[in-house]
């Protein structure tokens, strides 16, 4: 038997149990299968009709949208300030902070590592005092709807293998992206639209390389990758119609190839042919509901003006919030939203200035819209990069110019909306922003969380394959952040 048709057997004979059962017997039966089913009756059903058939507990969180800042945002220069920074600066970091810490080859060979305070002001925001950099003047008008994590970190020290980290859970090229997992686990409400949409858009900095492998679904069947929505042209590749073809013969046609592959799957099982089947056909729907989707026109000026002046440019990370916000409103379970150039290798102060011009004002927004439309109670916004950036300088310090080298030991997310608690700092790290002191959270801890919103329990959502049962966060111990979950 193969691994798709094995789960699905398994996963009926616990659908029966936990629905068919009458007898103490038989609820006993399916409780061992379900360890909380006891403690709070049925599990909810997957509102899309996903491989996990019914959650593992009540969700929380419905959808995520996943705001991503590709290159390593400066948390030191966002959101962990310490004053004691300012007394610090152009100091040599000392032996006992960095304590043998492996450094990336850009900066491993300087003589020097002088610590550079924030060259930007902070001030105490929200009720409790949260500090917020000069750099984000609208998320600081939020922060009484966030979770700021100050103790994220991750093994990886460099670009992709930390980016593939936070998203697959592995550093390991091929496995299947936290968006794969969640449309192979709970499906979508929404049989119209991709359950997993992808959105680029690029900031003013050097911009890292993103392979499609980030959002592919790894060993999980194909038709669960992220779908790439486009700036240029159509939406999706190839969603209009090539000349001569119009919507009655590409019916016909695609009716043919589906006859031809359900023949093929018959002979040979592959789950593959079943994926491909399912692609053809979401394709012929995106036909009608792409265009409506991204087509902007009903949106009031007052939403668009929220989100700044680049709201109804293609491609920008404005645009990007908004198709967001809609795709959400249609029921998409995750939506993933990259946005490129936060690698300051060098003339950190102006770059960081302009990547954060990009992203502050739709990111707040995008958290105030889902709230007043009352989303946000069931909608998880996530907003980080794949690590933070060092307290040293790479490269010569002047009085209004440096560089930050790649930090993965410690740095900053936040999360917002379903199941998540409003207006609180988790983590300490020390002055230097470098060590963690206090509540680290691995980035599969991250991912544990995130799936916890949504009724999943990490260690039991799993997928066979080549003999194992293979799971997002790891075999190593991740745990979920209770502390902040409301």
């Amino acid at each position: 038997m193969n691994p798709l048709d094995e789960f699905n057997t398994l996963n009926n004979r616990r659908h029966f149990l936990n629905t068919g059962a009458r007898g103490l017997g038989a609820l006993a039966a399916a409780s061992l299968m379900n360890p909380g089913l006891l403690q709070g009756g049925l599990a909810p059903s997957t509102a899309g009709g996903g491989t996990l058939g019914r959650l593992h507990f009540a969700p929380k969180a419905k959808r995520v949208i996943y705001l991503f800042f590709s290159g390593g945002p400066s948390h030191i220069d966002m959101y962990d300030y310490h004053p004691a920074m300012r007394k610090n600066h152009g100091i040599e970091l000392p032996d006992s902070i960095r304590n043998g810490q492996r450094l990336t080859g850009m900066t491993s060979g300087q003589k020097s590592f002088p610590c550079v305070a924030p060259m930007f002001d902070f001030s105490r925001c929200g009720q409790h005092g949260t500090w917020v950099s000069e750099l984000l003047p609208n998320i600081a008008k939020i922060v009484d709807d966030i979770a700021l994590v100050k103790s994220v970190h991750t093994e990886a020290i460099n670009h992709d293998p930390a980016i593939t980290c936070i998203n697959t859970g592995t550093q390991q090229p091929g496995r299947p992206s936290l968006g794969a997992w969640l449309d192979w686990g709970l499906g979508s409400p929404n049989q119209n639209l991709p359950g997993y949409v992808v959105m680029i858009s690029k900031g003013r900095g050097q911009s890292q390389a993103l392979y499609d492998r980030l959002w592919g679904s790894g060993f999980l069947p194909s038709k669960h990758q992220g779908v790439k929505f486009r700036r240029v042209g159509d939406p999706v590749l190839y969603l209009s119609n090539p000349p001569g073809i119009d919507k009655s013969s590409r019916r016909k046609m695609l009716d043919g190839i589906a006859r031809i592959n359900q023949a093929k799957y018959q002979e040979t099982g592959d789950p593959e042919i079943q994926a491909r089947i399912a692609q053809y056909e979401m394709a012929y729907r995106m036909q009608t509901s792409v265009p409506e989707l991204v087509d902007l026109s009903d949106e009031p000026k007052h939403v668009t003006d929220l989100y700044g002046k680049n709201a109804k440019t293609k491609g920008t990370f404005a645009h990007n919030c908004m198709i967001a916000r809609r795709l959400a409103e249609r029921g998409v379970p995750y939506v993933q939203l990259f946005h490129r150039g936060w690698d300051q290798h060098g003339s950190l102060p102006s770059k960081l200035r302009q990547q954060c011009e990009d992203i502050d004002q739709p990111a707040a927004a995008l958290v105030r819209d889902l709230k007043q439309r009352g989303m946000l109670k069931d909608t998880l916004v996530v907003c980080g990069g794949e690590f933070g950036r060092t307290i040293y300088s790479q490269g010569k310090l002047t009085k209004d110019n440096h560089g930050r080298d790649h930090h993965g030991r410690a740095f900053s997310m936040w999360m917002a909306g379903g199941g998540i608690k409003a207006g609180i700092e988790y983590g300490k790290t020390d002055d230097f922003a470098y060590n963690i002191l206090e509540n680290p959270v691995h980035i599969n801890d991250f991912n544990a969380t995130i799936l916890h919103c949504l009724g999943i329990d990490h260690e039991r959502f799993t997928y066979r394959y080549q003999g194992l049962d293979q799971r997002l966060t790891g075999v190593e111990g991740a745990h979920v952040v209770k502390d902040i979950l409301a």
